[in-house]
């Protein structure tokens, strides 16, 4: 019986006796609105003529007569039993009712004295009571004398008192409630459960693998525990294995199936498992995984993930919108770059005192990076051993290690963010809103010393709302390219972490990922002037004759290199959306995906990037007529939107050779 509304007479009585959130008062509520006393079911004036008392008959009356006739105002049973049934009725029962709700209206219908409470609680095995809103199984419950199977899911539930749960019990499912330990239902377990579904609850701690064995389910066949807080595997799975009958086993959604040994470890612990997160447990994988379960302790417990990002398409060569610069300048650089936000250990975001959240090409901490660390711009470029890049957007100080470095820092940051200041004051920089996707710096006043992260922190420059990480992560950024038609970002990076329940919030949230323009104005340095020195006076001493004008060699004075002035970067969002990595939570190995952020080119502005790659390609046919002309703008004109080709994998071992190879490196 699936309680989602029904009733009978004795269950009215009772109505307002119940408490609320119980489950004896939804079973009720549930019954008091199949109307199983009212029209068409029931006794009425409808059909009281086939339930009136029986008298007392002569034998004379038992000689068989002409059937009699209905009264008038009387319906057939088969007329009322079609009212239920029609889909046109108004009567029709709703079209997601179950099959028990539709027997027990034909069944009011049919032989309506049988509806009584005698009937329910010894003649249905089934109860299914989904999204009522019940907090509290009440000992009512036992009244079910064969009640096998029990469903109460998305509820309210926060623990279960396990004596109030009938004996007779083989299925128990509890999805989508509170339950926070499985410690409850242990006090009395109903000793045939053969399944039992606590998916989507809040099942959090290493002690739960203590009630996950043979002592209080000795019959168990079926176990979903998925989607909970669970991290430690190896204790889960030592519980598990006392389970001699387990054959279908759901760990997927907690954060210990996210290890890269998970599957594999699980299927060599448990000798007898057929399924495993609905999928069948091949011969071939108990053989590639077999012995890894006796290494289990040795295993890293943590998660590895590697994010990759490929082409960018359809972005708008905003150079082409500039004026020529003149000889004063200024001169225009453009550069562009994905960033994406991604979870960090809390241990280590504790340890580090600064963390750069923006990507900013001539910031004070990429400065100090570069005066303590001696980096330069040749470690952010591709490591051709690793193949890994080192980018600026996550790049990590660490101030306060010795009396005399915080000294040094504090000088060092004062002097640095002073010019800074300086220089936004000549080149009429001014803070802008947060709203808008093109930002600047503009210094804050600076303090006397650096003593603490919070103080550090305080010197960042503000930044763009869609520039920050979300809290808890930290922003990651490719490296700087330049305007082409497809962006190649060849960005591949390695992400360990320990903290495994941080991981399973971060992937039910998602990354964001932005496609950001930095555009920076350099203006060349008008050097101060100089005095010249006063002509030597001529006198006795001057006793050095003159060279020849014919032995002068006239030499031309090379000019030096013009020194330009750079102002703060400006950044421009544009392109940002969220990534959704719950499949990798649910099973997935690879979230790939390409990121379309719209149509940001037009016709005028892809015709004017033509005319100028045509003029370039014009000189080079003079010198190389081999070369063929750039083909012209079709009649059919369909921009490429603004996308970005992004892809995030979950490691996970193939094979028991694998995961010893991780043991070693």
């Amino acid at each position: 019986m699936e309680t989602s509304e029904s009733s009978t007479s004795d269950y009215r009585q009772t109505e307002g006796e119940g408490v609320p959130g119980t489950l004896s008062t939804a079973v009720c509520e549930h019954l008091r609105k199949l109307c199983l006393r009212e029209f068409p079911c029931g006794i009425g004036s409808w059909n009281k003529s086939r339930f009136l008392p029986q008298k007392c008959r002569v034998w004379r009356e038992l000689v068989p007569k002409e059937e009699e006739t209905l009264v008038p105002e009387e319906e057939t049973v088969e007329a009322l039993l079609g009212l239920v049934r029609s889909n046109h009725s108004p009567w029709a029962m709703l079209k997601d009712a179950s099959a028990e709700d539709r027997f027990l209206r034909e069944l009011a219908i049919q032989n309506p004295l049988m509806i009584k409470d005698t009937f329910f609680y010894s003649y249905f095995r089934s109860l299914r009571v989904v999204n009522k809103g019940v907090s509290l199984v009440d000992k009512d419950l036992l009244k079910f004398l064969k009640l096998e199977e029990l469903v109460l899911s998305a509820n309210k539930i926060e623990e279960i008192d396990a004596n109030n749960l009938p004996p007779t019990l083989k299925v128990l499912e509890l999805y989508g409630n509170l339950i926070a330990s499985m410690e409850c239902l242990c006090s009395a377990p109903p000793p045939r459960l053969q399944h039992l579904g606590l998916g989507h609850n809040k099942l959090l701690g290493p002690l739960e693998s203590l009630y996950v064995t043979s002592h209080n389910w000795p019959q168990l066949v079926s176990l979903d525990l998925g989607f909970n807080n669970l991290t430690d595997l190896q204790s889960m799975i030592l519980g598990l294995s006392t389970l001699r009958h387990l054959r279908l086993l759901v760990l997927q959604g907690n954060p210990l199936s996210l290890v890269p040994y998970y599957r594999g470890y699980t299927i060599d612990s448990l000798a007898h498992l057929c399924v495993l997160d609905d999928i069948t447990v091949s011969p071939n994988e108990k053989h590639q995984f077999r012995g890894l379960n006796i290494h289990g302790d040795l295993l890293a417990r943590e998660a590895q993930f590697v994010v990759t990002i490929g082409n960018v398409r359809g972005v708008l060569d905003s150079s082409i919108l500039d004026p020529e610069p003149g000889p004063d300048g200024p001169f225009i650089s453009y550069s562009y770059y994905v960033t994406y936000d991604f979870v960090e250990d809390e241990d280590l975001e504790r340890n580090v005192s600064g963390l750069v959240e923006a990507t900013h090409h001539d910031s004070v901490l990429d400065e100090i990076d570069k005066h303590f660390s001696g980096t330069d711009e040749e470690d952010q470029q591709e490591d051709p051993l690793e193949g890994r890049h080192r980018h600026r957007g996550h790049q990590r100080f660490h101030p306060g290690s010795t009396e005399e470095m915080s000294k040094e820092l504090s000088e060092f940051i004062a002097k640095e963010m002073s010019q800074m200041a300086e220089g936004s004051v000549e080149s009429g920089i001014t803070e802008v809103d947060e709203s808008e996707t093109s930002i600047s710096i503009h210094s804050a006043p600076l303090p006397q010393s650096i003593d603490s992260s919070e103080e550090l922190a305080k010197l960042r420059p503000k930044i763009d709302i869609q520039l920050c990480p979300s809290p808890g992560t930290v922003l990651f950024n490719t490296v700087h390219k330049p305007w082409s038609d497809v962006i190649p970002c060849t960005y591949e990076m390695k992400h360990t972490l320990k903290e495994l329940i941080r991981v399973k919030a971060f992937l039910l949230a998602g990354t964001t990922v932005s496609i950001v323009e930095e555009k920076i104005l350099s203006w060349p340095v008008v050097p101060t002037p100089v005095e010249s020195p006063l002509p030597a006076k001529k006198g006795k001493g001057n006793n050095k004759k003159k060279e020849p004008a014919k032995n002068k060699v006239h030499k031309k004075k090379k000019e030096p290199p013009r020194e330009l002035r750079q102002d703060p970067p400006v950044l421009t969002v544009l392109g940002s959306g969220l990534v959704y990595l719950e499949p990798l939570l649910a099973g997935e190995a690879v979230v790939s995906t390409v990121c379309n952020f719209g149509v940001v080119r037009t016709l005028e502005t892809d015709r004017l990037t033509h005319a100028r790659d045509s003029k370039k390609v014009k000189k080079s046919l003079k010198k190389d007529r081999s070369k063929t002309a750039p083909p012209t703008m079709e009649s059919g004109y369909q921009p490429e939107p603004l996308s970005v080709e992004v892809q995030i994998q979950l490691h996970q071992y193939r094979s028991v050779e694998e995961a010893f190879l991780s043991l070693i490196d």
